[in-house]
């Protein structure tokens, strides 16, 4: 059994607190693939793996080490986030289904609020009710609005009271597919012209199936158009490239550069080459590597 979680947390600048973070996950057994942490967004991305009881424990670990050294109070960012541990998706890898992973999920989450006393939405595939399906909307209105937020039945948590723990927020925990997060910078000071783009390229607005994107400016850079993928068998890198690329120098702008935030299949980035290539006899199974398995 191999589950991966991608647990995004409230913090990019302080290397302290991204390292102790790093060893909550290597004390509890799970097996730590990457991390990395952003000074725009101040916000990191963990990405690790592990058996069921590995991933549990080590969210519990990590998580707690983010609400005692985070304080959302005084955080501040260009990404959207609602907790210190803001989105904690698990993803099926191998000889594990998704509900075996909901059910996860679920034990986690409860585990979360009695042991450390954070309240906890399922969302994606764990979610328990139509509207907090999308982390989106579930997000909406940040750490700043979500104490008036949880008033509201609606948006009563999953686990816990209706009432965000007052420095960590609140966790978004959740299984989904595979993600591949995705961004790129322009070469515009022109905040107008990545939100621009990022309407034009997103699902949710009529563009590409599978795409979520926002626009965003990071401080002494550029317009960011910040994309995520969440099936990239459908819309991949090549095809989010282009879309980018195009609607930027219609609207008199370029893609400076491009940068993936965390892990990626490797078959991800042979079909985006394949595809710039024009490749017309292309398959996975050509490549060299994926034929020696």
């Amino acid at each position: 059994m191999i589950i991966e979680t991608v647990p995004n947390f409230s913090e990019g600048r302080n290397q302290e607190t991204l390292d102790a973070i790093a060893a909550s996950f290597r004390g509890a057994g799970a097996r730590l693939l990457d991390y990395s942490g952003d000074v725009d967004h101040n916000r990191s991305v963990f990405t690790a793996a592990g058996t069921a009881e590995q991933i549990e424990n080590a969210l519990l670990a990590a998580i707690g080490t983010a609400r005692d050294r985070i304080d959302l109070r005084t955080h501040k960012g260009e990404h959207p986030r609602v907790g210190a541990a803001d989105v904690v998706p698990l993803i099926p890898i191998e000889g594990v289904t998704v509900e075996e992973c909901v059910a996860l999920a679920r034990k986690i989450g409860a585990r979360i609020w009695s042991e450390l006393g954070i309240p906890v939405y399922l969302y994606e595939s764990a979610a328990t009710r139509p509207h907090c399906k999308n982390l989106a909307d579930v997000r909406k209105g940040g750490f700043e609005g979500l104490e008036s937020k949880m008033q509201d039945p609606k948006w009563a948590p999953d686990f816990g009271d209706c009432k965000p723990h007052p420095s960590a927020g609140a966790v978004v925990l959740g299984v989904r597919k595979f993600l591949i997060a995705y961004n790129f910078l322009l070469d515009t000071d022109d905040i107008a012209v990545a939100r621009k783009i990022s309407g034009i390229i997103r699902e949710r607005d009529g563009g590409l199936p599978c795409v979520k994107a926002l626009g965003m400016m990071l401080e002494g850079k550029g317009a960011q158009v910040s994309v995520n993928l969440t099936d990239y068998e459908v819309t991949g890198l090549y095809e989010v490239y282009t879309a980018v690329e195009r609607e930027a120098a219609r609207l008199g702008a370029r893609v400076v550069s491009s940068e993936l935030i965390g892990l990626v299949p490797e078959r991800a980035m042979a079909d985006a080459a394949a595809k710039f290539l024009k490749m017309e006899n292309y398959c996975f199974g050509k490549v060299l590597e994926e034929r020696l398995r």
